[in-house]
């Protein structure tokens, strides 16, 4: 073989060679490719899909309450706003907050109007499902099946229940306690709360409320028994 012949050879070897490493280079760019294309897509399909699930996730079922003690509970809805109701699903209930208003003297209306006239003065958060009044009045100022502000960090998975009372002690009276128990009771049954899942606000945040119950913790363990005898 000349010299000449064993250069072309050579260098039509090396040319393949080259021609192949370049191949496998573009061959593994477009595999790097449509590896990365595929998995944009993956990523954008399932969160299309989460969405859609998300979006028809059917919102948890109101339990009404219509009377309480023979007597009929008020339904006085507050307007939808975000300082004091929110109007965010409530789609487990887990227990039950009971609060007093902190107010002596003040009634279910006056307490309820407070937390309406919130949209308004955007003064704080706050609200309640329930007020019960000094003569036994139950007014519901928000749906069982949205949050209120009343109970903190427990406000996503508990139904609250504001209670009047005539003095600074905070003891209620005969007829706003005979409500409650009923009104519990109540609410115990329909969302199968167990006897340890009916707090009091204190027991969420350490705050003094109810505090006529904080402050004599043989009467809040009475209460929960007698709710618990209800039948």
């Amino acid at each position: 073989m000349s010299y000449k012949r064993t250069v072309r050879n050579n260098r039509y070897r090396r040319k393949r060679k080259s021609g192949r490493r370049q191949s496998i280079g573009h061959n593994m760019i477009y595999t790097s490719i449509i590896t990365i294309v595929g998995l944009c897509m993956f990523v954008l399909i399932c969160a299309i899909f989460a969405k859609s699930i998300k979006n028809n996730i059917q919102p948890p079922k109101e339990v009404v309450i219509n009377e309480v003690n023979g007597d009929e509970v008020v339904q006085d809805f507050l307007t939808p706003n975000e300082y004091s109701r929110p109007q965010t699903p409530l789609k487990k209930v887990k227990g039950i907050v009971v609060h007093y208003t902190a107010n002596p003297g003040t009634d279910a209306k006056a307490n309820r109007d407070y937390f309406e006239s919130l949209s308004v003065t955007h003064e704080t958060h706050a609200s309640s499902h329930y007020i019960i009044g000094l003569d036994g009045t139950v007014i519901q100022c928000i749906p069982t099946n949205e949050i209120s502000y009343a109970s903190n960090d427990r406000n996503k998975d508990t139904i609250s229940i504001e209670c009047c009372h005539k003095k600074k002690n905070g003891k209620f009276t005969k007829e706003t306690y005979e409500a409650l128990v009923k009104l519990v009771a109540t609410l115990v049954k329909e969302f199968d709360v167990e006897k340890e899942d009916i707090i009091r606000h204190y027991d969420v945040t350490g705050k003094m409320c109810p505090k006529y119950y904080v402050e004599h913790e043989d009467l809040w363990v009475q209460f929960k028994e007698e709710v618990f005898a209800v039948k």
